[in-house]
């Protein structure tokens, strides 16, 4: 459920949750009474009642969804969920009464006697319908929002299998595989230790691909040995065309990562970027920490392609995952400054 018919549904179930209590107490107060000013004040205070129940739990729903930092959370915040509660219903009975009391006036041009039963009656009403309100409203987001996560879990389930599709299709396709044994043949009349160890690489890139690709994350050493790989095969083909670069804090080499998400930037970059020109170009990897987030930065020479729908099916792939798996609190722009196409991405810690 999207965030405009959350909005349409809270509407629907505000108007017609006060508006059935405001009528059927409006009305049973109405038929009971033979005064024509009486019956229009009665009427005037329903319709108090509604617009102040709707009023006051408009603005409680804006302190929980303002200040509670989650649904996830309300057990820990349970002293701002019930503050709130409290200010709510005073605020929701003093405004009543007040208001009550002038429309009193105003109609049957008297004063309304004012008691201290009528207060503590009014008072315990009013905090029964905020409660019941209250309550009805946690269950209706909690509801929805297991069924988001639900449906985040199915996305990132699926996202998963696209980025292992996407890997197979991308790294172990058949034109990877022939120019690589091509070039691997090649080699072994040049140089049989460098050919054997680039034979090792492959097979490792391959290992590497089939069963670390379903993992939900991975250590980020684990991710550069990939990359290691993928350079060593690339310059057999390109050779002193590319130009690899790491800056890589080693503090972080622990850390976790989504699987192939360097290895996707890399490949893009030579791909679409150094593949493209003529006297070939640097790719540079920086892996650092920015106060509480880990920055990727991949930067290669050459143009943004927007035309090229394989670039952005695997860029949108990373993008989908990092939402999925972080929310809001990850980045992933792509951008192109003074040659050099830039790949960003920025994870929370």
């Amino acid at each position: 459920m999207n965030l405009r018919s959350q909005q349409l549904l809270f509407w629907i179930l505000q108007i017609i949750g006060w508006g059935i209590p405001s009528f059927l107490n409006g009305y049973g107060k109405y038929v009971l009474n033979t005064d024509a000013l009486i019956k229009k004040y009665l009427i005037l205070e329903a319709i108090l009642f509604f617009i102040l129940g709707i009023f006051w739990t408009t603005v409680l729903r804006s302190y929980i969804k303002k200040y509670i930092a989650s649904f996830d959370t309300l057990k820990k915040d349970y002293i701002k969920v019930i503050v709130a509660y409290v200010f709510s219903s005073f605020g929701f009975g003093i405004s009543l009464i007040s208001l009550s009391y002038l429309a009193y006036s105003f109609i049957l041009e008297k004063s309304m006697e004012l008691t201290v039963k009528m207060f503590l009656i009014t008072f315990l009403n009013l905090f029964l319908f905020i409660l019941f309100w209250l309550l009805f409203y946690i269950s209706i987001k909690t509801l929805i929002n297991s069924k988001k996560k639900h449906i985040e879990y199915l996305e990132l389930e699926s996202s998963f299998k696209d980025s292992q599709l996407n890997t197979l299709k991308g790294q172990i396709n058949p034109h990877f595989m022939f120019n690589s044994l091509n070039n691997i043949r090649g080699l072994m009349l040049e140089d049989v230790e460098k050919a054997r160890d680039m034979i090792t690489r492959l097979s490792e890139l391959l290992r590497y691909s089939l069963s670390k690709s379903s993992n939900s994350t991975i250590k980020i050493k684990e991710e550069l040995e990939m990359v290691a790989n993928f350079i060593a095969l690339s310059h057999i083909q390109f050779e002193d065309r590319l130009i690899y670069e790491e800056n890589v804090d080693p503090n972080l080499l622990e850390l976790e990562i989504p699987p192939m998400i360097i290895q996707m930037l890399i490949e893009n970059a030579i791909k679409h970027g150094i593949s493209q020109q003529k006297n070939g170009g640097t790719v540079h990897l920086q892996v650092s920490q920015k106060e509480k987030s880990l920055e990727i930065i991949v930067t290669n020479t050459g143009q943004l392609e927007k035309n090229k729908e394989s670039t952005k099916i695997g860029l949108k792939n990373i993008s989908d995952r990092l939402r999925i798996l972080y929310g809001e609190k990850a980045n992933f722009k792509l951008s192109e400054k003074e040659g050099n196409v830039i790949a960003h991405i920025q994870i929370p810690l």
